[in-house]
């Protein structure tokens, strides 16, 4: 099988070669039986792709630990759900990943878009080619996943205790695939420089890929916060490590397409921005595989320093080049159709709130690259930790949620003081209502008080939307609300879908806002020992340790100590955390020690709060244990919001309603808006 894996992966890189130099070459231009030739060397490559992880599926499951990366990433005695997670979990497995995946995509791509955009479909299928081309090339000279050793250990080393997460069988697929599907935008946008089509078909053609691409990233993103959050045991879920900041720059840059490209199709604006943030996402992608492969940046998810680094330093210097000289050639013919007539407008608020998105990226890549960038100019590799990130980044992210309560509301073209008042009036008021309750309360962090009260404005910029929207289908149609409110939503995906995206980052905002009042303390407790801790919203927990016990569980001793918990006085229950000594069997009865032991921390979630325990271990091997007790407000709605905003990226992407099929032509007409709404909603 893997002589046959080996095989696949050559046949795909010369299948890739093909296609690309033929899609480039643009020979196929009235010459249909050519062109469709390119379209059937992508279907190969993901068909020899595909049997490539074939034969590496084969390897893991049957243990063939001749291959070096089923020895390296798997054991006998590691649980079956988590050989799924070996095959993306070390470099070599994870760049076949990458490829089977993006072959997968570029034939969906050639399969799935309309005839309308036949004509870019050859340089599409270059451009995906290329890439993905590239990816075999690194596998086939730098890291082989079907290399074999010299000998045939009797057991793997298994699978990090780190990875042994069942989060991690979805979090890195997730991410990938919000990597690897912005190839597909890419592509297109390549492909209509190319093809001098740069009007808004190549975006119509790309609006669910990109929106498919975000939503990967959004989940991606937040089941990487989960895991950073039960698995490291610090108590926190971002803490600005290089590789979490490279998975957050092409979310924002995607980000700040997705509402800039709404300006384009209704007023012909900001064809250049767009066309620059989809080659940007693109490198910004690449750059975050390098960040993850080069180990240039000392980082806990990051894999191990190899050559694999260069192959992708050298093939984004490429890229970029190659892709801007491209856009430098075709500027002229990506002029505005019409200018900003009026910085009170929705045009102005949606370049606003791209300056701001774009704000954060640069300096999220500053603080990033600045490690790397030192060492060259000094000597000397000076990091940057989160004092910087959140100095800069905080007071940008609070703009960028004001602004999202702010761009509903305002009128396109310009915006009339009786428009404004009429559409401010109550999202400010439940702003300042939120506020003063925060004060009354005695709230006195400057930035959570600032998150929760712009929270509240645009909570009432939502409720606005719907409430109107709703009320105006019920007089008209004689719908019930309920009726009503989904027929709105349904008929009008684009626009409610991501007013729920919005709904799911007010969460977002308000649950970060949490982590300004944590509290937390160490204690090392004797069996019938007790600590106190108070929490932020005034309850008081009393923490017993009752003692300390050893077993075996799968792969795994641990050893565990239990935590009676009291809140206000009352029995709460058991807390349970762990340190787990991970072990190999190479023989029947022979155990050895892998990995340095890790810990699993004891969590206990409410609406209000978590109770984060973690056991640090014991006092000479005695049942002495020594306790680090953490309560961490609103932590829970982090992933309340996750789940909204994925609930709204997939109403906004669901087949039907407004908003998709081809482009028309914008021409001068009236607009027929219905009373007290903001567009025509309804």
């Amino acid at each position: 099988m893997t002589l046959l894996g080996q095989f696949a992966l050559w046949a795909s890189l010369l299948v890739g070669i093909w296609a690309a130099v033929v899609g480039f070459s643009g020979r196929w231009h009235g010459r249909p039986e050519l062109a469709l030739s390119v379209t059937r060397a992508v279907y190969a490559l993901f068909a020899t792709l595909l049997v490539a992880s074939a034969a590496l599926w084969q390897g893991l499951i049957t243990h063939d630990f001749n291959i070096e990366y089923v020895a390296s990433y798997t054991s006998r005695n590691l649980p079956g759900y988590f050989i799924v997670s070996a095959f993306w979990a070390g470099q070599k497995g994870s760049l076949l990943f990458w490829a089977v995946v993006l072959s997968s995509f570029a034939a969906l791509a050639q399969w799935l878009t309309p005839a309308r955009y036949r004509a870019l479909l050859p340089y599409v299928a270059a451009v995906t080619s290329s890439v993905t081309a590239f990816f075999i090339l690194v596998m086939l000279f730098a890291s082989n996943p079907f290399e074999r050793l010299p000998f045939t250990p009797p057991d793997g080393n298994g699978l990090n205790p780190q990875l042994q997460n069942i989060g991690m069988i979805i979090h890195p697929p997730m991410l990938y695939l919000g990597y690897i599907s912005i190839t597909i935008p890419f592509a297109f946008a390549i492909a209509a420089l190319l093809s001098r089509r740069v009007d808004t078909g190549w975006l119509q053609a790309i609006r669910k890929w990109t929106l498919m691409s975000w939503l990967f990233l959004s989940i991606g993103i937040t089941l990487g916060m989960w895991w950073a959050y039960v698995e490291l045991g610090w108590g926190g879920y971002w803490a600005w490590d290089p590789v979490e900041n490279a998975s957050l720059l092409p979310w924002l840059t995607m980000s700040a397409f997705l509402h800039s490209v709404m300006i384009q199709e209704k007023r012909g604006m900001l064809k250049r921005w767009n066309m620059s943030l989809i080659i940007g996402s693109f490198l910004l992608s690449i750059f975050g595989t390098f960040i993850t492969r080069s180990g240039v940046i000392a980082s806990v998810h990051s894999f191990t320093q190899s050559n694999v680094g260069y192959f992708f330093l050298g093939f984004l210097l490429l890229s970029g080049i190659l892709s801007f000289t491209l856009l430098y050639t075709r500027w002229e013919r990506l002029e505005a159709d019409v200018q900003l007539e009026s910085m009170v407008s929705r045009e102005a608020a949606f370049l606003f709130n791209n300056l701001l998105f774009i704000g954060i990226a640069f300096s999220v890549l500053w603080g990033t690259l600045f490690p790397i960038l030192s060492e060259a100019v000094r000597g000397t590799k000076i990091s940057v930790g989160p004092p910087f990130f959140n100095k800069v980044n905080v007071p940008l992210g609070l703009l960028l949620l004001m602004l999202t309560g702010v761009g509903p509301l305002i009128a396109w073209r310009k915006a009339s003081t009786a428009n404004l008042k009429r559409q401010f009036t109550w999202p400010l008021v439940t702003g300042a209502v939120v506020a003063l309750v925060l004060l009354a309360l005695r709230v006195t962090d400057f930035y959570a008080l600032m998150a929760l009260a712009l929270a509240g404005f645009v909570l009432g910029t939502l409720a606005q939307e719907f409430i109107r929207g709703t009320t105006a289908r019920h007089k008209m149609y004689s719908e019930s609300y309920p009726t009503a409110l989904l027929q709105l939503v349904s008929r009008n995906r684009r626009r409610y879908g991501g007013y729920v995206v919005h709904l799911g980052m007010v969460i977002y905002f308000a649950a970060f806002a949490g982590y300004a009042f944590r509290t937390e303390m160490e204690a090392t407790l004797r069996p019938g020992d007790s600590a106190t801790l108070k929490s932020p919203f005034g309850h008081t927990y009393t923490f017993t340790h009752l003692g300390v016990s050893q077993f075996e569980q799968l792969n795994r001793v641990v050893t565990q100590a239990s935590v009676q918990v009291t809140k206000d006085g009352r029995e709460a229950g058991v807390i349970n955390s762990e340190k787990r000594q991970h072990f190999s069997e190479p023989a029947p009865g022979v155990r050895q020690k892998s990995f340095e032991p890790s810990t699993e921390v004891g969590i206990r979630s409410t609406l209000q709060e978590d109770l984060y325990i973690v056991y640090a271990g014991s006092v000479e091997g005695t049942e002495e244990a020594v306790y680090r007790f953490t309560i961490n407000p609103l932590v829970i709605w982090v992933w309340i919001g996750g789940v909204v905003l994925v609930v709204g990226g997939l109403i906004t992407m669901w087949p039907g309603g407004t908003g998709g099929g081809a482009p028309r032509p914008r021409q001068a007409g009236y607009e027929v808006q219905l009373a007290g709404t903001a567009g025509p909603a309804a």
